[in-house]
């Protein structure tokens, strides 16, 4: 069993079983799945945001190891990516609590809880209104440095996030100006390493490149992001890079043909 409390849940659950006292916390649901639930709530005053896996069977794990997918078991995932984020100063979420116990994978008991970052805009919601009323060049500009440099030392520290969307950026209210710093959420399925694979990477791009399709970006934009992403000469990258773009906005096209499908069905 892995248990590591900070407060106020070290307080909270002193001398009871965690396991037990996670399941009785109350709050607002935001996911219910089989084996996972993602629950907000609040305690003295401040909001925490938990996480309580159950274990995904065996039928899952298989299905995932089948279609080459690595099977996300628990919580471990998401509380090793954020001690790693957190140690290489990458901006994310601060975790409370977290506790494993369970030696088989497909019934192993996990959650993890962390502070809310609130106030907050994700940036899925603050850029769904940039084609039609653009945002000041300044103000646009930044962010994609921002969001570029933000994504660069996640991959440097070791970790893929594997959902690189808009929507797992967050800009705390106040940044909304320069300099902002945008912290990364929901890693639960993001994978953790000594270095970070060139395949991992691209994939992360890639759906950071499809993510921001509709968003009124130039081919400029794009530019400024790579340049801020690999922190070079710009005539450097697309010397160096020219494969990547091409496979990046191939791939992104592809993505959103499948998205489009998907919706179609609904």
């Amino acid at each position: 069993m892995t248990l590591e409390l900070r407060e106020p849940f070290l307080s909270l659950w002193q001398g009871k079983d965690p396991f037990v006292e996670v399941e009785r916390l109350q709050g607002r649901i935001y996911r219910a799945m089989p084996g996972r639930r993602t629950l907000r709530t609040e305690i003295d005053g401040r909001a925490y945001f938990v996480k309580i896996h159950h274990g995904v069977g065996w039928l899952e794990i298989g299905k995932n190891l089948i279609t080459g997918k690595p099977p996300v078991l628990g919580a471990r995932q998401e509380w090793l990516a954020l001690r790693r984020l957190r140690a290489a100063k990458v901006p994310t979420m601060t975790a409370v609590a977290f506790g494993e116990r369970g030696k088989n994978p497909a019934r192993r008991q996990s959650f993890l809880i962390t502070e809310e970052i609130a106030p907050a805009i994700d940036l899925e919601t603050l850029t769904q209104n940039w084609q039609t009323t653009p945002p000041v060049p300044a103000r646009k500009y930044a962010l994609i440095a921002a969001v570029g440099k933000t994504v660069a030392a996640m991959h440097q520290a070791g970790v893929n996030h594997r959902d690189c969307y808009l929507c797992h950026f967050l800009l705390r209210e106040g940044e909304a100006h320069c300099p902002p710093s945008p912290a990364l959420i929901d890693l639960h399925r993001a994978q953790v390493r000594a270095a970070t694979p060139r395949r991992w990477r691209d994939k992360d791009l890639a759906a950071l490149w499809f993510s921001a399709l509709n968003i009124g970006l130039t081919r400029r934009d794009k530019l400024r992001f790579l340049r801020a992403y690999f922190d070079k000469p710009l005539h450097a990258i697309l010397r160096e890079e020219a494969g990547l773009l091409i496979w990046l906005e191939k791939k992104a096209a592809r993505l959103m043909a499948r998205f489009q499908k998907y919706e179609g069905k609904l």
